[in-house]
């Protein structure tokens, strides 16, 4: 993210926006979705560079319902097999969805991100492997995820991602719980299944050539031409895993940004090995990418979408399942027909979880892999948790970590990520040339700082930003003002996820006591441009209270006329 732009001190003069949604805002300032602003801010645990906290998340079950109301002193927790003193703990389960929010009736070409439902305690990924599974499976298991749509509970968080054919992984649906959303997008073409790796139809004729060209005859049951074709579709076989388990680390440093714990719900027809040849130790490409995903708190779940299929599932691939799904505290599902089920069960184990952190008692950072293991006093109770981390201080990024936790405004300005709402506020995204703004002076200055490849002409956006005042932290001033610093982000993407232009605007707020009293019941108005080009875009607006630590942000869809 580019630096600050200089900060405009926004008194009076600025202020002239019209109040074009204040009822619809005073609706919002009377929600309970942000704490007022004389409350400190929401203290969360944070991994500082000269600590090494280490986080588990720990899901408990007993027969396969979840356990709530356990103590801190119910667990025990060890490191390489030292007892360890709990410094932080957590528990998450699911919100009661009773009674969700009623949506708010906003004008045309207004938005919001007040939440429909309370947070969720964990998000979901669904990963459609296409590169690792036959052409009917894709389709059977897109159908059912159809269905798993059509009966998905309220408040669900789920992003949908595809892996295609030449291990390229894309974000189809970012995480939303519009159900009716998510089932369109499984129906379109851009999630259509598509032909996968076949590494026999692929390979056959260029396999004979290369006999002729080494002088090795194919024979029927010739033993020489069986090692040689053996031995290149495993060399197929092994650049085909590297880069799935390429691509899964790319998963991993996205996800990393999203706070909280990530369900990762992956479908393949197979998985890439986990083993090394002696069968005893992993490999460092697999091992290396349990742990991105573990440092970055995403448990993976394994779904085999083959199915009932047992010919095609070997022990050794299910051996494989369940070593990612213990590495990372997830769950493997195999020898089922019934995605929807599976898809659904995943969900709701990684829904109710303990967050148990601990500083390892005289360990520095010796950059080796340590054990974790989790006791309780009740050994009934089945448990699911990430068993070992790599040991590596924070501030030295290396290939086992991830990387330290990110920023508040790089977690909500990350595309498809779930909105933050602490900041509760309204957009209204209309064109210039809308008669609203008739008497609008624009400036020939360009809007933005658009990206080169954007594609031109471009067209100016006017968004006008209206918060709920009550998300703000003021601070009164020695001169009786009322100040709060903030910083706005806007960031477009065209139809290809290509960023096409951004904005960062820093901005001081000192209002007097009438102003502060007016926008307190009003909401704060703040207005900002942005240059478009033709097409349809996605705009994602983000909102920060510097002083207060808080966030806010939304994506909006924006077609933008020629």
């Amino acid at each position: 993210m580019p630096p600050f732009r200089p900060v405009a001190n926004l008194a009076i003069a600025c202020l002239c926006i019209s109040a074009f949604a204040a009822s619809g805002l005073h609706a919002i300032a009377q929600a309970p979705a942000a704490p007022p602003a004389s409350a400190p801010p929401e203290v969360t645990t944070v991994l500082h560079a000269n600590v090494n906290l280490v986080l588990v998340d720990v899901v408990v079950d007993d027969h396969g319902k979840a356990v709530h109301g356990l103590t801190q002193g119910s667990f025990h927790v060890f490191d390489n097999r030292r007892e360890q003193i709990i410094s932080s703990f957590d528990e998450h389960r699911p919100a009661e969805l009773s009674a969700p929010a009623k949506p708010v009736k906003l004008p045309p070409n207004t938005y919001t991100n007040l939440p429909a439902y309370p947070e969720a305690t964990a998000v979901n990924v669904l990963l459609l492997d296409w590169a690792d599974t036959a052409l009917g499976e894709q389709m059977y298991v897109r159908n059912q995820m159809f269905e798993y749509m059509n009966k998905m509970k309220p408040g669900t968080t789920l992003a949908v991602f595809t892996l295609s054919s030449h291990a390229r992984l894309r974000m189809i649906e970012g995480f939303s719980t519009d159900a009716v959303k998510l089932s369109m997008d499984l129906q379109a073409k851009k999630i259509a299944p598509m032909d996968a790796f076949d590494v026999d139809s692929s390979f056959s004729a260029a396999l004979n050539r290369i006999a002729r060209d080494v002088g090795v005859h194919n024979p029927a049951g010739g033993a020489m031409f069986a090692r040689f074709n053996a031995d290149t579709h495993q060399s197929v076989a092994d650049a085909g895993a590297r880069d799935t388990l390429s691509a899964l680390q790319g998963l991993a440093h996205y996800l990393n940004a999203v706070p909280g714990r990530k369900n990762l719900l992956w479908f393949a027809g197979s998985f890439p090995s986990m083993l090394r040849p002696d069968r005893r130790t992993y490999t460092d490409e697999a091992r290396e990418t349990i742990e991105m995903l573990a440092a970055a708190r995403v448990a993976v779940y394994p779904m085999d979408a083959n199915g009932l299929r047992q010919e095609i599932t070997s022990q050794a691939q299910q051996a494989t399942m369940k070593d990612m799904a213990d590495l990372s505290g997830g769950k493997a599902y195999f020898d089922k027909n019934e995605f929807q089920e599976d898809v659904a069960d995943a969900v709701e184990h990684g829904a109710s979880y303990y967050t148990i952190g601990y500083v390892p008692s005289g360990e520095k950072f010796d950059r080796h892999f340590h054990k974790i293991q989790v006791r309780m006093d009740k050994p009934s109770y089945q448990l699911a948790y990430r068993n070992e981390y790599y040991a590596i201080s924070p501030d030295k990024p290396f290939a086992f970590n991830p990387g330290a936790p990110a920023s508040l405004m790089t977690t909500a300005t990350l595309l498809g990520a779930p909105p933050q709402t602490q900041i509760i506020f309204l957009a209204r995204v209309l064109p210039a040339t809308d008669p609203e703004f008739k008497d609008l002076k624009i400036s020939d200055l360009p809007a933005g700082e658009p990206s080169k490849d954007a594609k031109r002409p471009l067209h100016r956006t006017i968004v006008d930003l209206t918060i709920d005042p009550h998300s703000l932290n003021y601070a009164k001033a020695p001169d009786g003002t009322h100040q709060a610093s903030l910083e706005f982000v806007l960031v477009a993407y065209d139809s290809n996820f290509n960023q096409v232009n951004f904005l960062d605007r820093a901005i001081q707020l000192n209002l007097h006591d009438r102003h502060y009293t007016q926008f307190h019941a009003t909401g704060t108005p703040v207005r900002l441009a942005l240059d478009l080009p033709a097409g349809e875009n996605t705009l994602l607006i983000a909102v920060q209270d510097t002083a207060a630590n808080r966030a806010g942000s939304i994506e909006i869809p924006v077609a933008v006329a020629q």
